[in-house]
């Protein structure tokens, strides 16, 4: 083949609600992620990660991991379990405070968190241009969580305001109740209060816990972290968005440990590094991506943002950044009875130390990725979908296409695949025109593929073809995994 460029239209505009629709729909039909439990009309907000899916989440996983301990010699990473000692729970506040307030609708059998009803008629109220009344709805709402009786003042306001369901319009509400957001199971042979422990709502915990273990073995010196990437659960009152919010889903989180009074300015340093990540490492576009500074905070923190993504169905929060003071160690030490101070061995100064977090949610990451690369276009007059994802993060690299399957061709071919797959994830396919293979690999977001014509068998050369600019190349056969390696950097 010679270096030709195939004829290109600009990328076709689509509505979010549409790029989302499609999304869900190439995701099951190219083994991205199933519906969980498919075959048994599966089950609510959980879900499979097909081959495609788990090879490109591995991918995700594995450069945040790289960024994280590979490129800080003070990081190291844990594998806590998934379940611990209930009272890590009680210690931490999960056990009496976890909660969310929930409400339903008694006439469409809807559950909605009532503090997110507020909000969100708050925020409609200052697009309208009625800052006067949202000033005050802002003001009772404050109040509501200090008062004798939060649930039955929030239900009040609700009421008051005439509030309605965002979905359905509907708003004959019950009373507010709190939710505690912990699965709760039993271990043991007998189901009782003794046997109750809990399945983790977030993977912090087991790194706090873990403090003077990781620093001891490891010889660690404050300032240093401690990574984790594992799953958590929590028992979410509203689910959906497909990915988005999940019972089951997987943190990638790192807490880095400091002295006192310098949280701060170490705060800062995460906040850029990790903003900068999402461009340099992961190519999601910088426009997409926005700041939030909380302004209610939690209880264990002094300063906290969020990175948010504009997703199709709006801007929400894929990484939070949070400097969580002294609290978690703290709360172990009083409830364990355990010193979790640390001790300086050049200036014999002991304290607890001050925590920077960084927590992205793997799941929300992944569908971030998927929706900001999703495009439609027209090669040679036919429509085309294409994920633009990054190369570092494309589940499969590229894809060996002969354009004749039998004889000397195809044996070439298949020896050349082999040799790619020894250091990378190469697609081998040999079915329909070159034309129909170079679109469901445009689809599945293979960056570069390979194709094994008459000349590869004169000259030892394969024609290389880019995805996103469709122009193509000829390089050596014995060069290609050099090719790779460089574009993937």
């Amino acid at each position: 083949m010679s270096n030709t460029e195939e004829k290109r239209v600009q990328n076709v505009n689509l509505p979010p609600d549409k790029v989302m629709h499609k999304l869900v729909s190439l995701a099951k039909r190219r083994g991205f992620v199933f519906p969980s439990s498919e075959i048994y009309g599966g089950l609510s907000s959980c879900f499979d990660y097909g081959p495609l899916g788990s090879e490109m989440k591995k991918n995700i996983k594995d450069i945040w991991w790289n960024a994280m301990t590979r490129k800080h010699s003070n990081i190291v990473g844990i594998d806590a379990s998934i379940m611990m000692n209930p009272a890590v729970w009680e210690a931490s506040g999960h056990v009496s405070s976890f909660n969310d307030p929930m409400i339903d609708d008694r006439t469409t059998k809807r559950r909605y968190r009532a503090d997110h009803l507020i909000e969100n008629h708050i925020e409609k109220l200052r697009r309208d241009g009625k800052t006067e009344q949202a000033d005050k709805v802002q003001t009772v709402y404050e109040a509501a969580a200090g008062s004798p009786d939060p649930n039955r003042a929030l239900y009040e306001l609700i009421a008051g305001e005439a509030i309605k369901a965002p979905d359905t319009g509907s708003g004959d509400w019950t009373e507010v109740r709190q939710f505690n957001l912990m699965f709760q199971c039993n271990m043991g042979a007998v189901a009782d209060t003794s046997g109750i422990v809990y399945l983790r709502p977030e993977t912090a915990q087991g790194i706090f816990v873990n403090f003077h273990n990781v620093r001891e073995s490891s010889r660690m010196k404050v300032p240093f972290g401690i990574a984790q990437i594992g799953k958590a659960f929590r028992n979410e009152i509203v689910k959906g968005n497909f990915i988005f919010r999940m019972v089951e889903f997987e943190q990638m989180e790192m807490q880095y440990f400091v002295k006192p009074g310098t949280q701060i300015e170490s705060f800062e340093a995460w906040r850029e590094e990790r903003f900068n990540w999402y461009i340099a490492e992961l190519g999601l576009t910088p426009e997409k991506l926005h700041w939030y500074k909380h302004d209610k905070l939690a209880h264990y923190a002094d300063l906290a943002y969020d990175i948010k993504f504009e997703f199709p169905f709006g801007i929400e929060e894929i990484e939070g950044i949070h400097s969580r003071t002294d609290f978690d160690l703290s709360q172990h030490q009083q409830y364990s009875g355990k010193n979790m101070e640390y001790i300086d061995q050049t200036t014999g100064e002991r304290y607890i130390p001050y925590v920077v977090e960084t927590s992205s949610g793997c799941d929300r990451l992944f569908l971030a990725l998927l929706s900001d690369a999703y495009s439609e276009d027209v090669v040679d007059g036919e429509p085309r979908v294409m994920l633009k994802l990054s190369p570092k993060v494309a589940p499969v690299k590229a894809a060996v296409l002969p354009l004749v399957k039998k004889g000397e061709m195809g044996e070439t071919a298949e020896r050349f695949r082999n040799d790619l797959s020894t250091a990378f994830m190469v697609q081998y396919d040999d079915a329909a025109s070159i034309g129909k293979r170079y679109r469901r690999q445009d689809e599945i977001g293979t960056p570069f593929c390979f194709t094994v014509d008459h000349q590869t068998i004169e000259d030892q050369t394969v024609t290389v073809r880019y995805r996103d600019s469709a122009v193509q190349e000829r390089i050596d056969m014995a060069r290609a995994k050099e090719f790779l390696a460089t574009k993937l950097v």
